[in-house]
């Protein structure tokens, strides 16, 4: 098993920065995938950003130029730079992780959320 925790949420006014963490803890060996997804109100949860063991990373188009997702493998944590921020951004955030301890077989993992609200 896997327990993810995030921390930086908040509430900032448009244009300003968050940076949101997220340790692992547990079985932490194999996770090959982690990342962040979001969900506003009345919304389905997206995907924001992932990144690899490797640090090959993935960006949804609406945070590509603004956020910056990275991880420090030794600590099993990842994070999120979050910079010049939007009032649509304003969200849910939820930590991700996906272990692969064998082949063709994935476990999935979520964190508890962190509320980000961006003021106008």
């Amino acid at each position: 098993q896997v327990q993810l925790v995030e921390s930086g949420g908040g509430l900032v006014q448009a244009g300003g920065s968050l940076r949101l963490s997220c340790a692992a803890s547990g079985t932490t060996s194999s996770i090959n995938l982690m990342g962040w997804y979001r969900q506003a109100p009345e919304k389905q949860r997206q995907l924001v950003a992932t990144i690899t063991t490797g640090g090959s990373t993935n960006y949804a188009d609406s945070v590509k130029g603004r956020f910056t997702i990275s991880r420090d493998n030794a600590k099993a944590t990842v994070y999120l730079q979050m910079n010049s921020l939007k009032p649509e951004d304003t969200a849910v955030y939820y930590c991700n992780a996906k272990r692969s301890p064998y082949v063709s077989y994935w476990e999935n993992y979520w964190g508890q959320g962190t509320q980000v609200t961006v003021s106008s």
